[in-house]
Order: C-alpha cells, then structure tokens, then sequence
C-alpha cells in the first residue's frame, strides 16, 4: 500500500525543493573589513601619501610606510646625488637637509617628512648654476678624492655652517666628525668648510 498522494512522488518532492532554494544562493561577494576612504592606504594598510617638497618643487606620491627618505630621493624622485653608503646611519654619505636640518636620509622614513623641505646636493646651486660657495670651495681646496662621500660631506657642511660651529678648525672638525671619508681627505674637507664660512656660505 503507498502513502504517498496522487500525482506527487518522494521523488518528485524533492527535485521541486531544490529549484524553489536556489534563488537564496548568492553570487555577490562577500565584503569584510571598513570601508577604505579616500586617502591613499594599500589594502595591507603598509602605504600612504605623502606631500613633501625637494629642492623647491612640491611632491605628491604614495609610499610604503617603511620606504625611507635616501630611497624615496634614489629611487622614486631620480634624485641619486644623495648616496647609500652603510645604511645604518654611521658613514653620512646619505646627509640631506629636512627644514633646514641635517639627517641622515638613510635612517629617516619617508613619511617623517610629511609637508616638510627636503634640500639634497641637487639642490644646492643656484637656478642660473651657480655654484653653492662651500660646493666652491671643495673644488678649490681639492676636497675629494673618489667623490662618493662628497655630496654627504656638502651638505653636512651647510649645516654646520648654518648652525654657527665653524668657529675654529676643531669645532668644524667636531661638527662634522658624523661622516666619513675613506679617502682621508679630512684636512681639505675642513679647509672647505672654513673658506665657505668665512665668505658667508649659508
């Protein structure tokens, strides 16, 4: 004997209540998460934009937030004047101005230097090509020797300069004991220094 109702069989109950269900099945994504604004953050949350202004001319780019300052110059503004040489802070090679102030490009991360002046040696002549007076001064003292420490060693020099140690040849030499020259050019570097000093080079 069969329970089952005229016309409607086990088989056919369930063939209908597979096709009545599959409207519920979705095919939008799924969205977790906040919502992004818009300020420029990569979806690992490692980025952000940063607007700083080198050597006069004003920037607006997004960078990871670990990129720093020596490689921001380097590698994204084709600035490669400033140089890597440890990366750890301890040769100066990479010695850049930020508001006026020396620091080492190399330790500093690029984000640190949001709607600051970053001056490099690029940046050091003059829009006609004149020359910086202590960029003068290394050519007349004979300051260099291979050059890679230089642009480092200039523009540690403005900044002594501009901070006021160039009162004698041992507070130059104080002052500027944070770089590094493997040529052993020390002697010329603070003759430099002291020439442009003297000739008012700020």
């Amino acid at each position: 004997m069969s329970y089952e109702e005229p016309g409607w069989s086990r088989r056919a109950f369930l063939s209908t209540s597979a096709v009545v269900a599959l409207p519920a099945v979705t095919t939008e994504p799924v969205t977790t998460g906040p919502a992004t604004t818009g300020r420029a953050v990569a979806p690992d949350g490692h980025s952000s934009t940063l607007s700083v202004t080198v050597n006069g001319r004003r920037h607006q780019l997004t960078v990871d937030n670990r990129t720093s300052l020596l490689d921001l110059l380097r590698e994204r503004l084709d600035l490669p004047g400033t140089k890597k040489g440890c990366d750890q802070g301890a040769c100066g090679a990479c010695t850049v101005l930020v508001d006026g102030r020396r620091v080492n490009a190399c330790l500093t991360l690029a984000v640190r230097c949001q709607d600051a002046e970053v001056t490099t040696i690029e940046g050091l002549a003059s829009d006609g090509g004149e020359l910086h007076p202590l960029q003068q001064a290394f050519i007349e003292q004979d300051a260099f020797q291979c050059g890679y420490c230089t642009p480092g060693q200039i523009m540690s020099g403005v900044g002594c300069i501009r901070e006021g140690h160039t009162g004698s040849r041992e507070e130059i030499r104080e002052w500027m004991s944070g770089n590094i020259c493997r040529c052993g050019c020390y002697v010329k570097i603070v003759n430099a220094v002291a020439q442009a000093a003297r000739k008012g080079g700020r």
